[in-house]
Formats: structure tokens, sequence, C-alpha cells
């Protein structure tokens, strides 16, 4: 081995037993590797699409709110990325696996959050294309809609960890599963007609459990803390019984979880919480959707946007089928698309695939070029 190939590599040397080797790396296309090592090279992969760069305009949890200070998508996977990193480390496992995982796990979220996903998923049902989930997007972003619809040939357990992360599902252990492609993409095939399916993803690696754990450490303490930057509520309404254990400040409750995993880890084959920690996690989940997420936007609010939802499909399911070339589908989506893509691609996923990459501003304009276009159709018809 040479001197760069033991520089490039030396993060391999003193893993635990138990962690993902980039000698075990899966590409589902052979390819031959550069001076980087795959997971490495993964990371590249992930944050020069074009999903990654719309991280920066899309919703966390609240839309609409002008303050500099509300965490964004980005923000929050790179959040994951340190904490699980952070882990990672202590535990001996591949950090670069973990990397990559992280900033790729939320790519696939839609306008508006998981509210706008709901939404998504709603019409995606009613149009007989399957359950709509944005874990499963974030797989397809990069294994059929980016790079031109080839995709980026991500390694198996990058692809995995990002399918199985979601942050939704706590438990109190997680035991990773030894995958094949094949199981793999049973899964991911799965989740489209099995509604029950991404409630029992379960990561293939080490390294997806712990981004899978890390996901949900990110947002507790930081969603409270932008709650309180809008003046939602105060800190010390939290209830006692779960600030006894994890604190109320968002580095507390950070550092409370990252340590109790790490000490119940350590030099074993799962990712493991404390009882007392676990039981904790599980009731500040219930008080942040009772108190943030539930309360994230008005009715009204809600209303207007599964309007604006159903409008814009109806409008660019209409141009697909009309083949309108002049249609923003088409000039900004469409037109960038290989062969590949069509032929992998019904005509209503290919609109469901163009909505779900919005960024939230992109998709309050989309709408009004909508509406502004139907009121000239309306008129040009009174006028004749």
């Amino acid at each position: 081995m040479t001197s760069l190939e033991q520089n490039m590599q030396r993060h391999n040397f003193g893993l635990s037993p138990y962690a993902c080797k980039d000698s075990e790396a899966i590409r589902f296309l052979e390819e031959k590797e550069d001076v980087r090592s795959p997971f490495f090279h993964d990371i590249d992969r992930i944050i020069y699409t074009y999903a990654y760069i719309r991280y920066s305009d899309k919703t966390q949890v609240y839309p609409k709110k002008k303050n500099d200070h509300i965490t964004k998508r980005m923000l929050h996977v790179q959040y994951v990325s340190k904490i699980a990193r952070t882990i990672g480390r202590a535990l001996g496992l591949n950090e670069d696996l973990i990397e990559a995982i992280s900033l790729g796990h939320d790519l696939g979220h839609v306008p508006f959050g998981h509210f706008g996903e709901s939404i998504l998923n709603e019409i995606s049902v009613k149009e007989g294309v399957g359950f709509f989930h944005h874990n499963v997007e974030s797989v397809r972003l990069l294994c059929e809609i980016e790079n031109k619809g080839k995709g980026k040939n991500l390694c198996l357990q990058v692809l995995d960890g990002i399918m199985c992360h979601n942050g939704e599902f706590v438990c109190g252990e997680y035991r990773p599963v030894p995958k094949t492609k094949e199981m793999f993409l049973e899964e991911y095939h799965k989740t489209y007609t099995d509604p029950g399916m991404v409630k029992s993803l379960v990561p293939m690696t080490l390294e997806g459990c712990v981004v899978r754990i890390s996901d949900i450490i990110a947002y507790l303490g930081k969603d409270i803390e932008d709650a309180c930057i809008l003046k939602v509520f105060d800190k010390e309404e939290i209830p006692l019984e779960i600030r006894s254990v994890l604190g109320v400040k968002n580095r507390e409750i950070i550092n409370t979880i990252v340590m109790d995993i790490i000490e119940n880890s350590l030099g074993k084959p799962y990712i493991k919480l404390s009882e007392p920690v676990f039981k904790a996690i599980v009731a500040l989940k219930k008080f942040n959707y009772q108190h943030i997420y539930d309360l994230s936007m008005t009715q009204k609010e809600k209303n207007e946007i599964r309007s604006m939802f159903y409008v814009l499909f109806d409008a660019y399911l209409e141009d697909v089928l009309d083949e309108k070339k002049d249609s923003i589908i088409y000039q900004d989506f469409l037109n960038y698309k290989e062969e590949i893509y069509f032929q992998n691609t019904p005509l209503k996923q290919r609109v469901l695939d163009f909505i779900a990459g919005m960024t939230d501003e992109y998709f309050l304009s989309c709408y009004q070029s909508v509406k502004m276009k139907k009121r000239v159709i309306i008129k040009e018809k009174e006028e004749l």
C-alpha cells in the first residue's frame, strides 16, 4: 500500500469489529474507485446534487416565518451529521458512511415539511402511484432522478441508511439487519404498496442505526429552541419528569442522549438507550407534537397549502398529458432528463417528482404562475 493510499484509508484502522469497512462497500453498478474510498466518494456525490443545493430553502418546522435564526433543512442535516459522527467516533464506526447517510437522509423532503409530505402522499395514493414517504423519495432522487435520471450509483449501505433513517419512529434499541442488493430493492419497492412497510424498515449497518437515532437527537432540542425564539411557549412548560432526565437546553438534551448511547452501546453490535432516557425521549417527542408540530401552521394555512398542492398537480399533469413544452415542468425539470428517466417513470410520477423537489418559495412562485395563467384563460374565454 502506498503512502497516499495509507493516508486516504487511515480511518479504517482501529475500527470496531461491528463497523462497516470500506472494503464491504457495494455499488449497484461496478466502477473503478479513484483516490477516494467509496463512502467518502459518496459524500461528494451527494453534496453536489441539485437536491442538496435545495436544502437551504426547505422548511424544517416553521414555514412562512421570517426569522433568520430558525432552523432550515440544510442546518438540520448538518446537525444530524455532527451528532452521528460524534457517536460513531466514540464507538469506532465508519464516519465516512455516517456522514454520507446523514447528508443525504432528507433530500426527499417536500415543500412545507412533513405537512407537505402528507398532502403529496394523499395525492399519490389517490392517483394510484403508491404511498409517498420522504425517506423513500430521497433514495429515488439519488437512484432515478439526479444525474438526468441516471442516478448517482451510490453504495448500497448509504442508500439503505437513507431509506431506513426515519426519525419519527423511536426505539430503545437498534439492531442492524444484513441485506443484499435484492433485499434492499424489495423493501424499496414495497414501500409504495405496503402502508406498514416504512415503519418496519431497519438499517443494515450500525452506522445507519446511529444516523437514525441522531435524526431524533438533532431535532428534539433544536425545535424547542426555535419555538422559544418565536415565543410559542417557554421551556419551563416542559414537564419536570422530562427535564430532570434530559435537561431543557438543546446542548443538554444532545449531550445527555449522546453520552447515554455511547455508554450503553460501546463494544456491542447494536445501539441502545437506557430505559429512563428512552422513556424521556418518547415523552418529549409527544410534548413537541402537542406544542410545536401540531401548531406550526393554522388550519387556514393548512387548507391553503393543501389546495395549492392539488392545483399544481392537476395543472402540471395536464401539461404533461398535452405535452406543453412551454410549461415550467418541462422548462425547469423534464427537459433536463435523458430517455432512461422517461422509460422508468410514469406520467403521474413525473409530476410528483417535480413538485416533491420544490423549495417552499419556488412552490409558491409556481402556484402564482399557474393561478395567473388560469385567469388569462378564463378572461380569453369570456371575450370570445
